[in-house]
């Protein structure tokens, strides 16, 4: 292949486009990293490359002298050699900087037990892929790329397996038809690096006459050109987008939303170099309803059955704090879980189930702050919980999740696995996601939590700062003469006796702001509460202690008495708090932001 062009009788020299991927075990990546970085360096290529025990993947350019070197280091190393290489012809420098990356994987995937290094799909030669195509032959091409790269081009009459994220592989392949586990399927796609995984895992679920084409399309375009396929190639660098003879094409992509944008894209309107696109325009409320209900779906599989419905060796923490100092072991736990017999606690220290750095503790020992001790709960089978989770909005940032009632926000007490939080970090798997604020568990409702640890510690700030709006809907036990009214009494910072916190004179502040929508002929009412500040418990504590307890509430309870304080079992009746609406800053646009739940059965006549 050529690598000059000429211009105005001038001779300028191309730059050569390189794509090469192999599956090998290597081991020393941090050596490796040092090792091909420098050499990228001196040879002034620029692209990624990454690194990961599974194999190296790289994109690199430059001039045909300087990967020439390059390729040529590559093939005289064992574990390099033989790398499939792509090239394609670009008038600049497509990259802007050289990176060597160590990753987990280098095309990631996220499922265990697909090791391409061992085996993959067989591989179909462009050459043959076209013989077939010209032949009529009757087999299903089955497009493995993201959504947007397939609205740039794809083969005539190719199944898209509708992606936003090749991690969203395994559940679009669970959605496939059932029938096309027995046809001839030819997956494909950019350079073929996707199949390498796709192929293995469809096999392993059943599909049984699966090809992958070799090199993707790429390899196609340089060996088949254009037949059958129609459009261009997305390709992720500068260029964006290539042409069946492998040429930079006029294709740019929206900084918003990073999809592809053709020339005829680039004529509408609601094109805005910089800020917005027709696929961000129109497609954004599809796109989220998409995703919304495949994770769902997701969080459908996770409680079905509940995570701690089987038995399993529970490790539950037992963090010391500064008060607790120097105190034996037995006195702590008892001082920490003054609701619990001591006699419990001697139990399970004598039983060896008080660990420190997995070894069981003597009695007489002393804890100090900040050690961390472990009680061992083996066989914990978990009480129900609801688990009719719904997600009301996800991007990178945030997710707002319709909690139900009974279940806790996060491991605390009885619940462990069946809380909220360990249920979302098993559907958001690869991810922690960490909460901004917490309703009770019982307690239903709009809920925000994080992707992100600067996201989070966003949204923590505006709830501690009072930015955030809030509106409650309670059912309460009597009927406030006026409809609007206001509390403003101090609630104790700390629990007091059984747990419990009520107002206290020497508390914190707090403010709520009420106002009755309707009273009922059963003698209770419908309030709107609107909390200004965040208090444990604030409302519950507020209503109560003007004479209206919310109804079903298990702790804050009628003639100003105090309940038992515990999450409600499922079935029970529910208490009666939602909340309703929540408004925030997001953490990364900067815009204000709005959520809504339906409102409960109870809250309506």
């Amino acid at each position: 292949m050529s690598s000059t062009t000429e211009t105005n009788n001038q001779t300028t020299e191309s730059f050569i486009n390189v794509s090469a991927y192999k599956f090998v075990s290597l081991d020393n990546l941090t050596d490796r990293r040092a090792e091909l970085l420098d050499l990228c360096n001196r040879h002034e290529l620029k692209g990624t490359i990454l690194l990961s025990h599974e194999g190296i993947n790289a994109f690199v350019a430059g001039t045909r002298e300087n990967i020439d070197a390059v390729l040529s280091f590559f093939e005289s190393q064992p574990d390099y050699s033989g790398l499939p290489v792509k090239e394609s012809l670009s008038d600049e420098q497509p990259f802007t900087r050289m990176l060597v990356r160590i990753k987990k994987e280098i095309i990631a995937f996220g499922v265990d037990g697909i090791e391409p290094e061992n085996r993959t799909s067989p591989k179909l030669k462009p050459a043959q892929l076209k013989a077939w195509l010209d032949e009529g032959k009757e087999i299903t091409l089955l497009d493995v790329r993201n959504d947007y790269e397939v609205d740039l081009g794809t083969f005539d009459k190719a199944l898209p397996i509708g992606v936003d994220n090749f991690r969203d592989f395994p559940e679009a392949v669970s959605e496939l038809n059932e029938e096309l586990k027995e046809k001839t399927i030819v997956m494909f796609c950019t350079g073929g690096i996707r199949c390498e995984k796709a192929g293995p895992f469809m096999e392993r679920e059943g599909f049984n006459d699966i090809y992958q084409l070799d090199g993707g399309i790429l390899k196609y375009f340089e060996d088949c050109g254009g037949d059958h396929y129609n459009g261009e190639c997305f390709v992720f660098d500068k260029r964006v987008a290539v042409d069946a003879a492998l040429s930079e094409t006029g294709t740019e992509q929206c900084y918003a939303c990073q999809h592809p944008l053709t020339t005829e894209d680039q004529q509408s309107k609601d094109y805005v170099i910089g800020k917005s696109c027709p696929y961000c325009c129109n497609r954004e409320t599809e796109q989220l309803e998409i995703r919304l209900e495949r994770r769902n779906r997701q969080l459908s599989d996770a409680v079905n059955p509940l995570p701690g419905s089987t038995p399993y060796d529970n490790h539950r923490p037992l963090n010391v704090p500064l008060k607790y100092s120097k105190m034996k072991v037995a006195d702590f736990l008892s001082a920490y879980h003054p609701h619990v017999d001591s006699e419990y606690w001697d139990k399970e220290i004598e039983t060896g189930r008080i660990l420190y750095k997995d070894n069981p503790v003597e009695a007489d020992l002393e804890v100090w702050a900040g050690q961390r001790l472990i009680h061992l709960l083996k066989g914990t089978v978990e009480p129900d919980v609801c688990a009719d989770i719904r997600i009301l909005f996800e991007d990178e940032q945030i997710i707002v999740v319709d909690k139900p009632a009974p279940i806790a926000m996060h491991p605390c007490g009885r619940f462990n696995r069946n809380s909220l939080s360990y249920i979302l970090n098993s559907v958001y798997q690869g991810e922690k996601i960490r909460m901004t604020h917490r309703l009770d568990a019982n307690t239903t409702g709009v809920v925000v939590f994080a992707r992100k640890r600067l996201a989070a510690q966003r949204v923590q700030n505006q709830f501690l700062d009072g930015s955030v709006s809030k509106m409650y809907l309670a059912r309460v036990y009597g009927c406030p003469v006026k409809d609007r009214f206001e509390c403003h009494s101090p609630i104790a910072s700390e629990p007091g006796a059984g747990g419990i916190r009520l107002v206290d004179d020497n508390g914190l502040a707090a403010e709520t702001v009420f106002s009755v929508t309707d009273r009922l002929d059963d003698g209770t009412a419908i309030v709107r509460c609107e909390p200004k500040t965040g208090r444990t418990n604030q409302i519950r504590i507020h209503l109560w202690s003007l004479g209206f307890p919310i109804v079903n509430d298990p702790t804050y309870l009628v003639e100003g008495k105090t309940g038992n304080n515990q999450t409600l079992a499922v079935g029970e009746p529910a208490m009666c708090l939602h909340a309703w609406k929540l408004g925030f800053v997001h953490p990364t646009t900067d815009e204000e932001v709005n959520f809504v739940s339906n409102q409960p059965n109870w809250a309506t006549r």
